[in-house]
């Protein structure tokens, strides 16, 4: 079965959104590759880009993967206020969505408190404090 990871763009901070990620999700990074590695492969990026993040992963739960880079310069930037694609979590009991949710909004703009939703499942929405738009839903099984 195929499985979706997100990838999301940075605009040179995702180091520190993804060290943020892996303190509310834990686990540990199975990637985490600079812009440097290419300057050792020929490949030219300003001196003050050579630490930024190229590539970087972190597993949550079974079989997703959070994905992320920064965005070279000579790319332009990431507008982070545009209306971008929601990373939807379902959660696998009310009380973990509710940490989810606390956790990842921190400092962020809640754009849908999490509550009982009147299509059946627990739910809320958010945009975190870099921008990115997360769902966070549980759903009681029957």
């Amino acid at each position: 079965m195929a499985s979706i990871n997100p990838h999301i763009h940075f605009n040179g901070n995702t180091e520190e959104a993804f060290e943020f990620y892996r303190s509310v999700f834990g686990g540990e990074f199975t990637n985490l590759v600079r812009y440097s590695y290419l300057i050792e492969k020929g490949y030219q990026f300003p001196e003050h880009e050579h630490n930024k993040i190229m590539h970087i992963a972190l597993p949550i739960g079974t079989g997703s993967v959070l994905m992320g880079s920064d965005v070279p310069e000579i790319l332009g930037t990431v507008n982070e206020t545009e209306h971008r694609s929601k990373i939807n979590i379902a959660a696998d009991s009310k009380e973990e969505a509710d940490k989810l949710f606390t956790g990842l909004s921190k400092d962020g703009t809640v754009e849908m408190p999490i509550t009982d939703s009147p299509w059946g499942s627990y739910f809320g929405a958010f945009r975190d404090k870099y921008g990115i738009e997360w769902m966070i839903s549980y759903t009681a099984k029957n």
